[in-house]
């Protein structure tokens, strides 16, 4: 690592920018730093943004993945991969595809506290669906203005606590030996104006099954709290904790032939070598906020955390033998993590124009250190497989980025807004390799990217409740460590990927929403040329090795309805048609991009009264996905459907629903998802057959 001084002076600017989208104030994309908290207008926004209400994800679900409640949101591809270890397979509109594991090419907030690191790597395994109050999806260009991806942005807030305080009980139990109990306790001290009012958000959450195929069990514990102080007339603070603690097992990749055979089966290697995963995060983060004048307002927010995790992979014994740069069949590695937001929001007008502005820096910074050894051990020429072995890897990993931005909204009439911002983002990787060995060279080095990101909008409102508008923006996706950590081991020049460069994203959007009595209807239609996209180019026994593809394009259609019809029913359908395909570079040129649906269809029917009987239906299509860039290998397409009942009453200060459900009715047999360029032809990830649950939601009100 160079010199470490610059940076800790950057940490320390007062002047620096915070994903504040998701607290937007009327139709603005920015928000008056110490407004209550508000989810983002899907009416007002000029961009193609989605909003679900936290009780809407709970009503009738298991509550346990993100994959449940998101169908709604168009352009979002959200795969169960009923792996555990490997976390939800998430991209927007294309972007994310790629990912073995976690989220990337997607940036993820909770609370303010970013879910995606430095390096653009993020993971959805600490989002407590128990205590969510929104979540806001922000598909296109304007991602631009969060730095380090190019699909879009995905904003969690949880709840705040308030008036009158309640301590909420829920379980669920279901297929495969599924169980979830969670136990929150929500409430405030004072109505939250005065100075010394308080307010408190805590829920815990604990997850286990047995899992739908074999080795795919797992155990998960959630915690997550949110304490708020109100300290004088114009300021306030917030105090943020989030745990997860993960041990799962990894099931791998089927190729077609064992699908067809036994979709619930696993590779031999990957019982051979007991493929697993530990995954133990804490982070705390501190938000204050002050108004500091009737035009101004500041918002400080300061987070850290720690993440460790182990995975043994099932990599043969022989590979790593016979390749003495290979990094082992053990990653070993411990994340520090921290950042500071400081924002200031101005509110004027010139030449009698109204125009709000929001300015500032954001620094992220998180340093790795990453182990690698092999997954067997020899003794007295006995081999035990999926035990940590020889010492194969030993490196220090660091990046940072200093992002300054300014982001602007003028009123040109009653009906006209334009939205004008830019980004400078800059992205440091830095290694110092501490395993040096007569056969395996010095592999520290370092590499820097750096991206202006324009972005702007036009938006006309033709009525109250209807409006058009146009965007365009850039996106920028760096090289995550993980991406840059691997090269082909086959290749004596380095264990790391330096040559990897990021992939730049040019959107163009026109949309239209329009509100239509107690509902909304939204289209989208894009274009999105992208340049030096990176890709997988080969999974082998889970190790993924990535490559620039030169040129993509991506084509879309989003069409959305969330309708409210005579009080008690509600419609919602959302369609996406996409167009990926590679245009020029090293992959074949007109093929379409691996791991994304060009059609995918959701359509639900629902009675929810406040009290009393409650069900609903709700239907899936996904089109076919093709696993590998030469397009030979496709998982089908597939429809689902699904179906809830229960009761809901209330008795004084008490409030109890029991529901069932049952997920794929008619038993499909289908793929959840696929490993893109999976080298064994182990591309799919089965879904389970029709499943069954039994839930049930106890709160208690203190009048």
């Amino acid at each position: 690592m160079k010199n470490l001084t610059p940076r800790l002076s950057l940490f320390l600017m007062p002047l620096i920018a915070s994903p504040g989208w998701a607290q937007e104030r009327d139709s603005t994309l920015v928000v008056n730093a110490i407004a209550p908290q508000q989810t983002l207008s899907e009416l007002d926004t000029p961009a193609a943004v989605s909003v679900i209400n936290g009780d809407d994800m709970r009503a009738n679900q298991p509550q346990i993945n993100l994959s449940e409640s998101l169908g709604v949101v168009p352009g979002l591809q959200v795969m169960n991969r009923q792996n555990y270890a490997q976390d939800l397979q998430l991209s927007v509109r294309g972007f994310g595809s790629r990912s073995t594991f976690g989220v990337r090419g997607v940036r993820i907030y909770v609370d303010g506290i970013p879910a995606t690191m430095p390096d653009g790597q993020g993971q959805t395994s600490n989002i407590d669906l128990n205590s969510v109050e929104s979540v806001s999806v922000l598909r296109g260009p304007f991602s631009a203005l969060y730095g380090n991806a190019s699909g879009g942005v995905v904003n969690i807030e949880t709840e705040k606590g308030k008036n009158p305080p309640s301590v909420q009980a829920s379980g669920y139990g279901g297929s495969n030996g599924t169980w979830r109990y969670g136990l929150k306790a929500n409430g405030a001290l004072g109505e939250g104006q005065q100075p010394g009012d308080l307010n408190y958000s805590v829920s815990t959450t604990r997850m286990t099954t047995e899992g739908y195929r074999d080795h795919s069990g797992a155990r998960k514990n959630l915690a997550n709290a949110k304490l708020g102080v109100q300290i004088d007339d114009v300021s306030s603070l917030t105090l943020l904790f989030n745990r997860v603690d993960i041990n799962a097992n990894d099931p791998g990749g089927l190729t077609p032939a064992q699908w067809r055979e036994d979709p619930r089966q696993v590779a031999s290697n990957v019982s051979l070598y007991n493929a697993r995963k530990t995954i133990r995060q804490t982070q705390a983060g501190l938000r204050y906020q002050r108004q500091l004048s009737e035009q101004d307002d500041l918002s400080v927010m300061a987070w850290a955390g720690e993440r460790e995790m182990t995975q043994f992979q099932s990599i043969p014994a022989s590979v790593q033998q016979s390749q003495k740069h290979h990094s082992g069949g053990v990653i070993d590695l411990t994340r520090h993590y921290q950042g500071i937001d400081t924002r200031w929001t101005h509110q004027d007008s010139v030449f009698n124009v109204p125009l709000r502005f929001t300015t500032g820096i954001n620094y992220e910074t998180m340093t790795e250190h990453r182990k690698g050894y092999e997954n067997f051990v020899t003794v007295g020429g006995q081999t035990d497989y999926g035990e940590q072995g020889n010492l194969r890897r030993d490196e220090r990993n660091l990046m940072w980025n200093v992002d300054p931005y300014l982001q602007t909204q003028w009123q040109l009439t009653s009906k006209l807004s334009l939205d004008v911002g830019v980004r400078y983002s800059s992205v440091w990787f830095d290694s110092n390799d501490h395993y040096v060995t007569a056969d395996n060279g010095d592999d520290s080095g370092d590499t820097a990217y750096h991206r202006w990101l324009p972005v702007a909008s036009l938006k006309y409102d033709v009525t109250p409740a209807l409006n058009v508008y146009v965007s365009a923006g850039r996106g920028f996706e760096t090289p995550t460590i993980t991406e840059l950590s691997y090269s082909d081991p086959k290749q004596p020049a380095s264990v790391n990927n330096y040559g990897l460069k990021p992939a730049t994203s040019d959107t163009v959007e026109l949309g239209s929403k329009w509100r239509v009595g107690n509902g909304l209807v939204t289209a989208a239609l894009f274009q999105t040329d992208t340049q030096d996209e990176i890709v997988s180019y080969q999974n082998d026994e889970g190790r993924s090795l990535y490559q620039n593809a030169g040129k993509t394009r991506r084509r879309g259609v989003e069409l959305s309805l969330d309708q409210q019809i005579a009080y008690d029913w509600r419609v919602q359908g959302a369609w996406t048609w996409l167009e990926a395909t590679y245009r020029a570079g090293e992959v074949s040129e007109g093929n379409r991009l691996p791991g994304i649906a060009r059609n995918m269809g959701y359509a639900a029917l629902g009675w929810a009264p406040p009290e009393g009987f409650h069900a609903g239906v709700d239907v899936r299509y996904m089109g076919s996905i093709e696993a590998n860039d030469a397009n030979t290998v496709s998982a089908p397409s597939w429809t689902i459907a699904g179906v809830n009942a229960g009761y809901r009453w209330s008795r004084d200060s008490l409030d109890v629903d029991l529901y069932s459900r049952i997920d794929n009715l008619f038993d499909r047999n289908y793929i959840g998802s696929v490993i893109v360029n999976e080298s064994s032809g182990r591309y799919y990830e089965p879904a389970p057959g029709r499943s069954f649950g039994v839930g049930v939601n106890i709160a208690w009100h203190f009048e």
